[in-house]
């Protein structure tokens, strides 16, 4: 039998012996630290054979594995636990914050703060949103589908970045790495257009004191319509993008090393609010021409469906509100990243 490589042996026999020596003692709780140690370490295993396979692959480390799948499992529990998601929400989240956070811890923060920005935005004066939307729901309580419009642009994307450059943090400079950094930027520019649109709509319904314009005709229209702008709104799409921008920024100086002989990175907040802003302006543009929207005359409410009771208001029933936010997201993927190559500063 071959020697078991030096490398190998720091790494799994030290946890074996800590297994050892707490099989006796520590209840539940060492067996807990056992189990996920033990899961991390066999998803490296796994990569490390998958590495020596192809030949082209580098090895992701088992305490990158470890974080991937239990930081995702605890945020997702969270979410649950506070109705931002519902059951099949937190498993489509789980597959989502999975795959990016192995892919790019730059990645992981993004989605953190979209998430958790989103998640508290959509609870603040619910009482009053309750008011004016129909199909308002407590917490949130967001489903696979509002979690696959959202996020299965930036998973393809993580998926995409993997396998062209790996697991792993890279400065973006299109000089040095144009295809990864495409994607980068790609996958940011998704989660900052998400990020805009819900900052405008949970904030713009209840902090703008005018009522909003139909972005296609410029006429006053009632609040909650699919379409409607307001100052507010567009402001807080820009604080948005920027909010997820910082984060990926932030964790770029945490996590590359090479950023002193890299392309400066700091565009990357102004590329985040950019892409929160016009991520707005799309999907009211879009919600106003093919979505429909109505008022029921009977609640005063603003709905989603034609109805016998509705006033139409806008847009045809074409889209609903998920796939307006996919289009969305897939048209600021696919344009802003080449737009931005143009402007990037060069090393």
């Amino acid at each position: 039998m071959p020697a078991v490589p030096a490398y190998v042996s720091r790494a799994m026999f030290p946890a074996a012996a800590t297994a050892h020596a707490r099989s006796g003692r520590g209840g539940g709780a060492g067996r807990r630290r056992l189990s996920c140690r033990g899961l991390g370490q066999a998803f490296w295993i796994m990569s490390m054979t998958a590495s020596t396979y192809y030949g082209n692959l580098r090895p992701i480390s088992p305490w990158r594995w470890l974080f991937s799948i239990v930081v995702p499992v605890l945020i997702v529990s969270n979410g649950l636990k506070k109705k931002s998601l519902d059951h099949s929400g937190a498993l489509g989240g789980l597959v989502v914050g999975f795959i990016l956070t192995i892919a790019n811890f730059s990645f992981f923060t993004s989605l953190l703060m979209f998430f958790l920005s989103s998640s508290k935005l959509t609870k603040w004066k619910g009482e009053t949103k309750k008011r004016l939307d129909s199909e308002y729901k407590e917490g949130g309580q967001r489903n696979w589908v509002q979690v696959f419009c959202n996020g299965a642009v930036p998973t393809e994307l993580a998926l995409l970045y993997m396998i062209e450059n790996g697991p792993g943090e890279i400065p973006v400079d299109f000089s040095k790495q144009y295809s990864a950094s495409w994607m980068c930027l790609s996958l940011l520019a998704a989660l900052a257009c998400c990020a805009g649109d819900t900052w405008a709509s949970e904030v713009g319904t209840v902090l703008s004191k005018s009522p909003p314009r139909l972005i296609t005709t410029w006429e006053k229209v009632p609040v909650g319509t699919n379409g409607g702008v307001t100052v507010v709104g567009l402001v807080s799409s820009l604080l948005g993008g920027t909010f997820v921008g910082i984060a990926y920024f932030l964790t770029q100086l945490t996590f590359v090393n090479d950023l002193d002989i890299s392309a400066p990175q700091w565009p990357i907040i102004v590329f985040g609010g950019l892409a929160g802003l016009l991520g707005s302006i799309v999907d009211s543009y879009i919600g106003a021409t093919m979505q429909y929207t109505g008022l029921d005359e009977s609640t005063g409410m603003v709905v989603n469906s034609p109805t016998n009771e509705a006033k139409h208001i806008a847009g045809k029933p074409i889209l609903d509100n998920n796939a307006v936010n996919l289009f969305s997201s897939v048209l600021l993927a696919l344009l802003l990243p080449t737009a931005a190559c143009g402007f990037w500063p060069r090393e």
